[in-house]
């Protein structure tokens, strides 16, 4: 009697909740549609001028780096301008419809969301959230989103050709195509995208009835027992409209699948070329076929494998013939680390709110602002590097790269000394392998970070390294411009101090990458703001606009870095007069 009794519970549960999402969904629909104009207006208007007025200068400067660069040869530099202008165009011609379209949908789908993220667990006063919330937000998100992607324009963009246009080869040789096996890339291509086209979509066409009615029989059974997708309230409107919208769904994915066999076709000229042979590349376009299929059938939670023949397509690795294929990689990894499964009535909230980037980003910002006020306070950070960063002069600053890159420095110090095996932050958290946000992007740095801590481990840094190294990554550009501000430590040898050094550009390269998020210079903006409020309450509300005063207190400091009972004295002279405090660092040995 248990499982009939659970079941008629959850299905009046279900009853009594329709009415109440029934009244939600409608009152989100009517705010989402006197909004979606307005959202629409902002974000068309605001997209379309920078795009418009922007595009001159990303084609003359696009054209400029890629003839300047020294990373590829003169073949290499004619394609890349081919695709450049290509590229270019579809861009200009995309975007511009492309920013109606978004500003409709995020106009409308935004106050739905908020309408049921304000009657969520914990709310208070939800009855007047309800009609209040997703209304100004949306317009003030619309905004947001044009003030991102004019960062991403303006900043992010220069700052990627900028390291196009000056950076070497690594080994000092451009790269270069090799232009005698370029027909026999061209042919795996097309024999690749020909085969690809017809066998993908017959295994999308014959596997559309599984997805279809697996979906739905999955979804309804969440419906009724409000697990899944349906145990969030700010998750049930989509949940819903999952149901009723599932054939359009699995149709879209029929034609991914069909779209997909274009990239999946085309990677056999990759192949050939990066094998010098036109019967590997012929070889994957065969047996990309089995790859797509078996990933399907691992998708659809189907029978592993495939029918299709699986050639060698590699040199290096064995081959698969036949038509049993056991499943991908991941999925034999997560067998042998005996992984289970995820739980159907896990949280989706509380699995959202576990460490994803956007948090980590948020910690990273609000250490930065904690670090450099004891770095401003110190006289690490001065006036000149504040002003540096709000004129945009650098792009590569001491506020916007080396503060960043401090603040991750502490953290790998602070996991490699308790030897831990993923990454300790200041809180006394601690991010490994397990709880990390499971995203590609994520994984490009947060992995060669994991490089670096260990390395730090292996090196045993005394106090004095550290110390250096810590001033080393705060400050950008050569060692030898900025020789006053770095710690002074006599029994180095030159090889230990380009290891150090090494360990710094590393890690400046890596924060370079974050300071070319959309939402990054928005951020870094605010911490400028913070930083210099601070430093000038720290100089007594005084600030000469040329940093002189500043200037002097750096000088005074000798740029060292505060050690825990220094830190103390300076929290104790805070509110003294600034002429004050600089006579009393100069008497400091």
């Amino acid at each position: 009697m248990g499982p009939p009794s659970r079941f008629w519970a959850s299905f009046w549960t279900f009853v009594k909740f329709l009415p109440y999402f029934a009244g939600l969904l409608l009152l989100g629909a009517i705010k989402g549609m006197l909004l979606c104009p307005w959202a629409c207006l902002i974000m068309a208007i605001g997209i379309s001028a920078l795009v418009l007025g922007l595009w001159p200068m990303h084609l003359i400067w696009t054209y400029y780096c890629i003839i300047r660069t020294k990373m590829v040869g003169p073949v290499v530099k004619l394609l890349l301008l081919i695709a450049a202008t290509v590229i270019l165009i579809l861009w200009l011609i995309v975007t511009i419809p492309g920013s109606a379209f978004a500003g409709l949908v995020y106009g409308f789908l935004a106050p739905i969301m908020a309408t049921f993220d304000a009657v969520g667990e914990g709310k208070e006063k939800p009855f007047v959230h309800c009609f209040v919330d997703g209304t100004w937000s949306t317009i003030t998100g619309s905004c947001t989103v044009v003030r991102d992607l004019k960062d991403l324009l303006f900043h992010s963009y220069f700052s990627i050709m900028d390291d196009l246009r000056l950076q070497a080869p690594p080994d000092g040789k451009p790269y270069e195509i090799r232009l005698l096996h370029i027909p026999g890339a061209f042919l795996s291509a097309a024999c690749g995208l020909i085969l690809d086209a017809i066998m993908f979509t017959l295994i999308a066409i014959y596997k559309f009835p599984v997805m279809l009615f697996k979906g739905w029989k999955r979804l309804i059974q969440d419906l009724i027992g409000r697990e899944g997708p349906f145990l969030e309230t700010a998750c049930v409107p989509f949940a819903g409209l999952a149901i009723l919208l599932w054939p359009f769904a699995v149709l879209g994915a029929v034609l991914a699948s069909i779209l997909s066999s274009i990239p999946l076709g085309m990677y056999g000229a990759v192949v050939a070329y990066q094998e010098s042979s036109v019967i590997m590349g012929l070889s994957y376009a065969a047996s990309s076929v089995s790859i797509f299929d078996e990933y399907t059938n691992d998708v659809l939670d189907m029978a592993p494998g495939s029918c299709f023949p699986r050639f060698k397509y590699r040199k290096n690795e064995g081959s698969s013939h036949g038509g049993h294929l056991s499943k991908p990689a991941s999925f034999d990894k997560e067998k042998q680390e005996g992984k289970k499964p995820i739980s159907r009535v896990t949280s989706f909230k509380n699995s959202m709110d576990e460490f994803n980037p956007f948090k980590m980003l948020d910690h990273l910002f609000a250490e930065c602002k904690r670090q450099g006020e004891v770095l401003v306070n110190d006289g690490a950070i001065t006036m000149k590097d504040i002003q540096e960063t709000k004129s945009d002069k650098v792009g590569s600053g001491v506020l916007n790269v080396g503060l960043p890159a401090y603040v991750i420095l502490n953290a790998l110090l602070r996991s490699a000394k308790a030897n831990s095996n993923g990454l300790v932050l200041s809180d006394g958290t601690e991010i490994t392998s397990d709880n990390r946000p499971k995203s590609t992007l994520f994984d490009w740095f947060f992995d060669p970070l994991m490089v670096i801590k260990e390395q730090i481990k292996a090196e045993n840094f005394t106090e004095e390294e550290e110390e250096y190294l810590k001033m080393r990554v705060l400050r950008i550009g050569e060692p030898s411009n900025f020789k006053g501000t770095l710690p002074h430590v006599p029994s180095w040898d030159e090889r230990k101090k380009a290891e150090i050094d090494a360990f710094a550009r590393r890690l400046q390269g890596i924060t370079k990458s974050i300071s070319r998020y959309p939402t990054a210079k928005r951020r870094f903006d605010v911490l400028v703001k913070a930083l210099l409020l601070e430093l000038e309450r720290t100089m007594g509300g005084s600030l000469p606009a040329n940093g002189s005063q500043a200037q002097r207190l750096r000088g005074s400091i000798g740029g060292r870095v505060l050690s825990q009972k220094s830190i103390g004295k300076t929290a104790n002279i805070r509110d003294e007069d600034p002429e004050a405090q600089i006579t009393r660092n100069a008497r400091t040995p």
